[in-house]
């Protein structure tokens, strides 16, 4: 907790943090990128180029803020556990917290200039170290759980062994270690960080993806969309990158299985709730569900341009005739192609309803997909009487869900 004379300080100094909040944070990265040019590899240049990652920033810091004064509402468990996860698949160190928190204070200083006393610098260091604690606590124990240590980096060598064009804008990717080493098990609903060298003089970026096939398996599966710019934005690197350059034989560099959602969690009816590429997750939940308990009830609500842009639903055939209780229900945009042969699936034209989502009131809940979508379906999902707790979602991206 926050010493009462800090708390003092932030109560009183919170409102011009919140109004030059992103100011703080753009200013934050200039710095620290101009003095680490290192650390832009672990920074996806994208987000920082749209503006979102130093919107997402300045947000967090004031909830957490926030939080510390108990000025706000945000359970902040989930949360800490959530940034955790992806410092850790990212192989942030406790040493870089102290480079962030010296820029990141500076930055505030250059901004808010002489509203900056000593002792509203050390107020608001006093909120970046418990926040920064919290979390190198966290990722420590990530780390020890996936058999990692201080010299152990966290990039693992894997060989791709099979490419699959699943639609015009998705391939899928087979991979096993290329050190001969054992396949570590995932929980569905986790991913793993790729890490490419662009080439070219542009660095190395890295990329998270879910897991989309069985745990347990002798082989890791992830599915990749290519992401195209759009209104001027550029395309994306990574997902470029590999559908262009990667084939059968290349290596990459992975991290091991990160995530704190579990996709299956529960033992009664289960919803999986996707939209594009936002399936791999629910993908992996009904492998797993394959072997592992087969009776289950499952309701899979997957929502996409059409048919032919429905990466994996060629797998549905098998998947459907290992899980007896499965019930798919598709919202296409286009419903020209809308066959699958031997599944009896329900198939509506355009957006996912969420008042017409099939839906037990035990059911536990995972979403996937573009943020809007999920506010969407999660706001639906709450007023017809799901738990909060009983809804677990990924968000890919500096964003996080309305409330």
């Amino acid at each position: 907790m926050l010493t009462q004379s800090s708390a003092e300080v932030v109560t009183a100094t919170l409102p011009a943090v919140r109004a030059h909040g992103e100011a703080i944070t753009r200013r934050f990265y200039q710095r620290m990128f101009a003095a680490h040019p290192e650390l832009l590899d672990l920074f996806n240049r994208g987000n920082q180029a749209s503006g979102s990652q130093q919107a997402a920033l300045a947000a967090a810091v004031v909830a957490y803020a926030e939080h510390l004064i108990g000025a706000g509402a945000t359970p902040w468990g989930p949360v800490l556990d959530r940034i955790a996860h992806k410092h850790a698949s990212l192989g942030i160190t406790p040493a870089q917290y102290t480079v962030v928190g010296r820029h990141l204070l500076a930055a505030v200083g250059e901004v808010l200039g002489e509203a900056v006393t000593p002792s509203v610098a050390l107020a608001w260091d006093e909120v970046y170290w418990l926040l920064a604690v919290e979390l190198v606590a966290r990722e420590a124990r990530l780390y020890a759980a996936a058999g990692l240590t201080e010299d152990e980096p966290v990039w693992r060598p894997w060989r791709v062994t099979a490419r699959r064009q699943e639609t015009p804008d998705v391939v899928s990717f087979t991979v096993t270690p290329d050190d001969s080493g054992e396949v570590p098990t995932f929980v569905p609903g986790q991913y793993t960080s790729v890490a490419v060298d662009l080439g070219g003089g542009r660095g190395r970026q890295i990329r998270q993806y879910s897991l989309a096939g069985r745990p347990g398996a002798a082989h890791w599966r992830i599915a990749v969309k290519r992401l195209r710019g759009i209104d001027g934005a550029p395309d994306g690197q990574v997902s470029t990158f590999l559908h262009e350059h990667v084939t059968v034989g290349t290596t990459l560099r992975l991290s091991p299985p990160f995530g704190e959602v579990n996709a299956v969690a529960g033992d009664g009816p289960l919803l999986l709730v996707s939209a594009g590429i936002g399936l791999t997750p629910a993908m992996a939940a009904l492998e797993h569900l394959a072997v592992t308990a087969p009776q289950r009830p499952v309701v899979l609500v997957h929502a996409d341009r059409a048919g032919a842009a429905h990466a994996l639903r060629g797998d549905l055939p098998r998947l459907h005739a290992a899980l007896p209780n499965l019930r798919t229900r598709l919202w296409y945009e286009d419903t020209s192609d809308v066959a699958l042969p031997g599944v009896a699936v329900e198939v509506t034209g355009g957006r996912v309803d969420p008042e017409s989502i099939p839906l037990s009131p035990d059911a536990h809940v995972h979403l996937c997909g573009p943020l809007p979508f999920m506010n969407i379906v999660r706001g639906g999902l709450l007023r017809r009487g799901v738990p909060v707790e009983r809804i677990a979602y990924e968000v890919f991206g500096p964003g996080m869900l309305r409330g």
